[in-house]
């Protein structure tokens, strides 16, 4: 989001749980790039990213506990979330050959619609399209849209 966006005056939860969600990848994505621990990488998000700007950058105010929820969440259920995913890719591409930042928005996509069922699905997807279109300008979100569709309908099939 620029600084030329209109912006609330006050910040809705909505907001700040997209903000936390932008965080969770960026701090996914660290921890698998640069081999940071969890305790690490949630300390230093803490500190110095959340709400700051920082090298530049302008880390929207997120919700820390959502934040802690998605990273925590998807180191403790990894062995879980892999494989969901490699099921919606290409048998030739799993996850672990995936670019680090679309792992990162897989994983913590993944994460919320396979434990956090309390959020709807619909947003959950949208959130994470939103995620990929502001790294990629390819067909990367597409891929994300599709994988996190397939994930949708395994955990809440159709009727």
């Amino acid at each position: 989001m620029s600084a030329s966006d209109p912006t609330p005056s006050t910040s809705r939860p909505a907001n700040q749980r997209g903000a936390a969600r932008l965080a969770a990848v960026q701090a996914l994505y660290q921890m698998d790039v640069g081999r940071q621990t969890l305790e690490d990488t949630l300390s230093q998000f803490n500190a110095h990213m959340l709400g700051r700007e920082v090298e530049g950058e302008q880390y929207l105010p997120a919700d820390a506990d959502f934040f802690r929820q998605i990273v925590s969440g998807v180191i403790r259920a990894q062995l879980d979330i892999d494989p969901t995913i490699d099921k919606s890719l290409s048998s030739d591409w799993p996850v672990g050959r995936i670019d680090a930042t679309l792992r990162a928005i897989l994983r913590a996509a993944a994460f919320e619609l396979l434990r956090r069922r309390d959020i709807p699905q619909g947003v959950v997807i949208t959130e994470y399209v939103d995620i990929a279109k502001a790294f990629y300008e390819d067909d990367a979100p597409r891929l994300v849209n599709a994988v996190l569709d397939n994930i949708a309908r395994q955990v809440a099939p159709t009727a």
